[in-house]
């Protein structure tokens, strides 16, 4: 069983940074991939970026591409969301999901296919 804990949202002004990070508990494999998810009031969820554990497989969403980075630290069991220029639009619940499907081909960005899901860290981006 694997369990993810978020932390590090808050309050930030726009144009700043945060940093999100993961905590993973229980079995990890090079094959999974972890992805970071958010969704606004009223919005659905929506990918932001995935990689893969061995690190050989990011993705990125459009609207956040060269402005954040997902990493991950293998000894510490933590993946991490850099979020960099942010803006007010970056506000949502950001959550943090595990694919443990083994899968060689490009990182899962469907909701459906993560089966672990973290609680959430919310992020706020004032104007």
């Amino acid at each position: 069983q694997v369990h993810l804990a978020e932390s590090g949202g808050g309050l930030v002004q726009a144009g700043g940074s945060l940093e999100i990070s993961c905590t993973v508990s229980g079995p990890t494999f090079s094959w999974y991939t972890m992805g970071w998810f958010r969704q606004a009031p009223g919005k659905e969820r929506e990918i932001v970026a995935a990689i893969r554990w061995s690190g050989d497989s990011t993705s990125y969403a459009d609207s956040v591409r060269g402005r954040f980075t997902a990493s991950k630290d293998s000894a510490k069991n933590t993946v991490y969301l850099r979020m960099n220029s942010l803006k007010p639009d970056d506000t949502a619940v950001y959550y943090c999901a595990a694919d443990s499907t083994y899968s060689k081909g490009p990182v899962a960005t469907e909701g459906a296919r993560y089966n672990y899901w973290g609680q959430g860290t919310q992020v706020t981006v004032s104007s």
